[in-house]
């Protein structure tokens, strides 16, 4: 029950007889390396893809974790400058006369300020994420 179809093009449509040697490029015609190159360029693309959203990722974690470890430094020193205060506050060896032996001299007008808490500042750099 093999049927042939004959087909005859009108002259509306047209036919393109490409060259079918070997040595001619093809349009008709899958090129050996043709899978290959498309399996790399998505294995590449995927790749790089994944590699920028790591990239992003982490730099985004890192400028995080800068200002917690800003923040740790700030209150370390704070902590730090406490326990200096409250050494020399109970050790008694600072007093003005052990200033002259280390040249230090008097002053006039003396006023002093006591400031609880954070003993310094830590200035922050505003041109971050």
């Amino acid at each position: 029950m093999g049927r042939t179809k004959i087909h005859k093009p009108s002259i509306f449509q047209a036919q393109l007889q490409f060259p079918a040697s070997r040595g001619t490029f093809a349009l008709n015609a899958e090129h050996p390396l043709e899978g290959v190159a498309l399996k790399t360029f998505f294995i590449a693309l995927f790749a790089l893809t994944f590699a920028y959203i790591y990239l992003v990722g982490s730099s985004a974690l890192n400028v995080i974790a800068r200002k917690d470890a800003l923040s740790q430094a700030a209150q370390v020193g704070a902590t730090i400058g406490n326990f200096e205060r409250e050494y020399f506050a109970a050790s008694q060896k600072v007093v003005p006369e052990a200033g002259l032996s280390l040249g230090l001299a008097p002053v006039a007008k003396t006023a002093y300020v006591y400031r609880p808490g954070t003993v310094g500042q830590a200035n922050v750099a505003h041109n971050e994420i």
